[in-house]
């Protein structure tokens, strides 16, 4: 598998992807730290500005994904995978560990100015990390999410605007269920509700259930991912 995460991560970054992510990402997120931690010069909105940056990083993830197996489908590389001397899983794994690689890349490189700030403040570290922590797991669900859409298609750009669909549905999901008379649905959207989950992390809270909750959405994508994947020895 190391074999195939390196090549899969020498295809981001010899490609201006994983530059144009990063940077959009790192880029976006000092435009928000100028507005929320600079101007009013207090580092308690850091936890904030990674919350008020989850939709953003959403939007950027289908980028991340979407070349992951429409481009293998699309040059007709994709039966090539299933000759590989290692199973059709770690295939996928790869995939997953490097489109997941470029994405927290992005979100450590965003602590460089609050690590800086902590030299002349006290951030609130255990906050901030909960809240990194959080963003990774959201990520990891998010990316083996379009992962699976970009085994489902040849194009490019379907599963980029599939994985962007899905990502903006998760994000309306709380707005669904205040607006829904029916107490099961209801109940049933706040449980599947990503930004429910999350909202733990952001508040400084390990929460169990929801490390849980984002692990086995990502296992049980990565797993679906390996199965479409291998259908295509028996098509």
């Amino acid at each position: 598998m190391k074999a195939l995460y390196k090549k899969e991560m020498k295809s981001y970054f010899y490609s201006p992807i994983g530059y144009v992510v990063v940077g959009l990402m790192l880029f976006v997120f000092g435009l928000y730290f100028w507005l929320g931690v600079l101007r009013s010069y207090s580092s308690s909105y850091i936890p904030q500005v990674y919350q008020a940056m989850l939709i953003w990083f959403m939007m950027i993830i289908p980028i991340i994904t979407m070349k992951s197996f429409s481009e293998e489908i699309h040059n007709k590389t994709d039966q090539g995978l299933l000759t590989y001397p290692i199973g059709v899983g770690t295939v996928v794994m790869a995939k997953f560990f490097a489109a997941m690689s470029v994405f927290a890349i992005a979100i450590l490189g965003s602590l460089i100015p609050v690590v800086i700030m902590s030299f002349f403040s006290s951030p609130a570290w255990p906050q901030i990390l909960g809240t990194v922590l959080g963003t990774l797991l959201y990520g990891a669900a998010m990316v083996s999410i379009g992962i699976f859409i970009s085994s489902l298609t040849k194009s490019q750009i379907i599963a980029a605007m599939g994985t962007f669909g899905v990502s903006i549905l998760l994000l309306l999901i709380d707005s669904m269920a205040s607006s829904i008379q029916v107490t099961f649905l209801a109940n049933l959207l706040g449980w599947i509700s990503f930004t429910s989950r999350y909202q733990p992390f952001a508040n400084g809270i390990l929460n169990i259930s929801s490390i849980v909750f984002f692990l086995s959405v990502t296992a049980v994508f990565t797993f679906l991912t390996a199965r479409k994947v291998e259908s295509k020895r028996w098509s």
